[in-house]
C-alpha cells in the first residue's frame, strides 16, 4: 500500500511539474479594420470605383482569415453615414464589434457601406480606443485603409501616439489607396503605398502576415571577451512606447552553447533590461519581420562571496550593502554565506554588523570569485544595575566611536559585536547627577561571550 501511494505521489508530482512547465498561451490577436467610407471613395480607380475595389479585396482577405485560430476581427467605418456637404466630423461607427469567427459577418456588412461624407481620421482613431474590450493577453492591431488625408482638423499622429502610449493598440498599419500619402502617415503607423490594385492586395497580405506571425530573435549576453557566454539571468522586454512589460525570459544556452531562440512580436519596439547586478539596459530595439534578429548586450560577470571565519549561527542574519565604488546607490544587500554574480568592476561593501565594517575597491573579475572574509563576532552581555540611559562606543586610539544606544528599560542586553575594544557609558534612570555616570571598558573576543557588569 505504501509503495502504491509513493508511486501515485510521484506520478502526480511529475504531472504537476509538466503543467508548470507548459508555455504561456499565445496572446489573442485582435485586428480592427478602420475603413474610409468618405465621398472620395466613389472616385474611379483602375478597374472600378475605390470602394468596390476595397470591398472586394477585403472580402478576399476575410475569406482567408475565417478559419484562423486565436484571432478576432472588427470593422469601424468613417464618413459613410452623413452626406457632404454639410461636413460631419463625428461621422464614424463601429459596424462589427470583436467576436470569434465573425469574418463572414464583416464581409456581409461591407456590401452595405456607401461613401457619403468627410474624412475624420483622427476622430475615428480616437473612438477606436473603446472598440477593444479589456483583455490581459491580447495584441490589439489597427489597420487603417484610406484614400485621403484628415479633413476635420484633427491630428491622427497625436491620436496614434496616445493609443500606443496607453497600451490600447500597437503601432497601426496604414494603407494609402490611389496615391502616396507616406509623408502624412509615417507618424501614424507603418505605411504601405497602394498605388495600384495589385499593390493594395499585396499590402493587405503583408500587413496580415506581420500581424499574425512572430519573428525569431536571440539575446547575446557578452562577456569581457565579447563572447555570448553569460546566461541564466532574467531579461525583461518592455514596449518602448507604452512602457508595458511584454516578455520575461530567463536567458539560457542551448546544447550547442548558443543563446536560445526567442519568438517576439515584430510590431513592437522594445527596451530590454537584463537583470544583472547592476542591471544592463538597451533601448529602442526594432525587430524586422521575417528576419532573425540578434540583440547584443555587454554583461560580463564575476562572483562575490561573503563568508565568516569558521562557522557561527550569527552569520545567518548578517548582511552587507553592495555599492559600485564611489557611488551611493545600493546595488544589492547580500547575505553572508552566499555567492552572487555582479557585472565586472570595482565595488564597496558596508557590512551591517556592530560596528559597521566598510571595505572599498573590491574588484570583480570575469568568471572569477572574489571572497571577502570577516572574523566571527563575539557576544557582549551588558548587565545594568538599574534602568537608565547609556551608549556603547568602540575605542579607536584616543577616540570613542558611537556604536549603539541602550534601551531605557531592560537591565540586560545581548549584542553581537566584532572583535575589538569597547566602552560603555551609563547613568541610572533615577541618579540625579551627571557625576553618577559609569564607564566600563571591555574586550570582545571572536566566538566568545563576554559578560559586562555595569554597577555603581
Amino acid at each position: 500500500m505504501l509503495l502504491f501511494l509513493m508511486i501515485a505521489y510521484s506520478a502526480a508530482t511529475v504531472q504537476l511539474n509538466a503543467q508548470e512547465e507548459k508555455e504561456k498561451p499565445p496572446p489573442l490577436t485582435r485586428i480592427l479594420f478602420v475603413l474610409d467610407g468618405s465621398q472620395s471613395m466613389y472616385g474611379r480607380w483602375q478597374s472600378d470605383i475605390k470602394m468596390n475595389i476595397a470591398q472586394n479585396l477585403l472580402s478576399n482577405l476575410l475569406d482567408s482569415l475565417k478559419d484562423v485560430e486565436n484571432i478576432q476581427l472588427a470593422l469601424r467605418v468613417y464618413g459613410h453615414q452623413k452626406t457632404y456637404p454639410p461636413q460631419d466630423c463625428n461621422d464614424t461607427r463601429l459596424v462589427v464589434p470583436f467576436a470569434d469567427k465573425n469574418a463572414m459577418r464583416i464581409k456581409n456588412q461591407l456590401r452595405y457601406i456607401k461613401p457619403k461624407g468627410t474624412t475624420p481620421i483622427a476622430f475615428a482613431l480616437e473612438q477606436s480606443a473603446g472598440d477593444f474590450p479589456p483583455c490581459d493577453n491580447c495584441r490589439n492591431i489597427i489597420i487603417l485603409i484610406t484614400d485621403g488625408l484628415e479633413e476635420c482638423g484633427g491630428d491622427p499622429c497625436a491620436v496614434s501616439r496616445d493609443l500606443q502610449k496607453r497600451g490600447i493598440a500597437l503601432k497601426p498599419f496604414v494603407i494609402g489607396i490611389g496615391r502616396n500619402f507616406r509623408e502624412a502617415f509615417d507618424c501614424v503607423g507603418t505605411y504601405f503605398d497602394a498605388s495600384s490594385e495589385a499593390q493594395f492586395s499585396k499590402a493587405l497580405d503583408l500587413v496580415i502576415s506581420q500581424a499574425l506571425n512572430s519573428t525569431t530573435a536571440q539575446v547575446n549576453l557578452l562577456d569581457a571577451y565579447h563572447k555570448p557566454t553569460e546566461t541564466n539571468v532574467n531579461m525583461t522586454f518592455y514596449d518602448h512606447v507604452s512602457g508595458q512589460v511584454k516578455y520575461n525570459f530567463i536567458q539560457t544556452l542551448n546544447s550547442k552553447g548558443v543563446p536560445d531562440t526567442l519568438l517576439l512580436d515584430p510590431l513592437v519596439t522594445y527596451d530590454v533590461v537584463v537583470h544583472t547586478l547592476p542591471p544592463v539596459r538597451i533601448d529602442s530595439i526594432k525587430i524586422t519581420p521575417g528576419q532573425h534578429t540578434i540583440i547584443p548586450l555587454v554583461t560580463p560577470q564575476g562572483r562575490l562571496r561573503l563568508k565568516m571565519e569558521g562557522t557561527s549561527l550569527s552569520s545567518r542574519n548578517l548582511q552587507a550593502i553592495v555599492r559600485q565604488n564611489g557611488k551611493m546607490e545600493t546595488i544589492n544587500v547580500q547575505q553572508f554565506g552566499q555567492t552572487e554574480n555582479y557585472i565586472i568592476g570595482d565595488y564597496s561593501l558596508e557590512i551591517l554588523c556592530l560596528p559597521r565594517i566598510y571595505i572599498d575597491e573590491i574588484n570583480i573579475a570575469q568568471s572569477s570569485t572574489t571572497t571577502v572574509e570577516i572574523p566571527v563576532p563575539g557576544i557582549a552581555v551588558i548587565q545594568k544595575s538599574a534602568q537608565g540611559y547609556g551608549s556603547l562606543y568602540a575605542e579607536q586610539e584616543n577616540e570613542l566611536i558611537w556604536i549603539y544606544n541602550f534601551r531605557e528599560n531592560p537591565v540586560q542586553e545581548s549584542l553581537i559585536l566584532q572583535p575589538g575594544h569597547y566602552r560603555v557609558v551609563f547613568r541610572a534612570k533615577y541618579a540625579n547627577r551627571a557625576a553618577f555616570s559609569i564607564e566600563k571598558s571591555f574586550r570582545v573576543i571572536s566566538g566568545k561571550t563576554t559578560n559586562v557588569k555595569i554597577y555603581q
